[in-house]
């Protein structure tokens, strides 16, 4: 039994939709919990989201525990444009098997790369701030427990993307060319 391309991009539209929800309530999760840290309750730096010990940092200050909490944030809310995006264009009927050079396809490729640089530079960028917060002697969790790390990842994965896109951007041009001698 051969599985077929329709198959396959229904299980990746489930699974962009159970992946979709877990950064979501990530990106909820880590704005939530600053906010409530910073205007309620600042004991909450303690058990920063998913049990981050930040109390240092909020003691530090808190415009250092705001600028931290906030570049995860937003981290994590582009990772969740990301599935959102696939999701949207996965259940389009925009997106069509029989001519896979379109200009949704273009746009859909060229966004997920923008994404993934942006999330690779505001990681980096988050590393290079908890690195120097800990060289002023604030004790901070390792990156991986903040969500910043993999910044080279989504480099990487974004510039990929990006010549992707430039080759179906040719494609389209190529597909239209065709269809106009046609």
């Amino acid at each position: 039994m051969e599985i077929s391309t329709k198959q396959i991009l229904k299980i990746l539209n489930v699974l962009s939709w159970i992946i979709f929800i877990g950064v979501c309530i990530e990106a909820g999760g880590s704005i939530f919990s600053a906010f409530y840290t910073l205007v309620i309750n600042s004991i909450n730096a303690k058990t920063y989201w998913v049990g981050n010990d930040l109390s240092s940092l909020y003691t530090y200050g808190r415009v250092h525990f705001f600028a931290e909490t906030l570049l995860i944030s937003i981290s994590s809310v582009m990772k969740a444009c990301i599935f959102y995006l696939l999701i949207k264009n996965l259940g389009s009927k925009k997106i069509s098997m029989s001519q896979p050079f379109s200009k949704e396809v273009g746009h859909l490729i060229f966004n997920i790369s923008y994404l993934s640089l942006f999330i690779g530079f505001i990681s980096l960028w988050g590393v290079k701030y908890k690195e120097w917060l800990v060289e002023q002697g604030v004790k901070m969790p390792e990156v991986q427990y903040l969500r910043l790390g993999g910044a080279d990842v989504w480099l990487f994965m974004g510039v990929i993307l990006f010549v992707l896109a430039q080759m179906f951007k040719r494609g389209i041009e190529i597909q239209s060319e065709n269809d106009l001698t046609v």
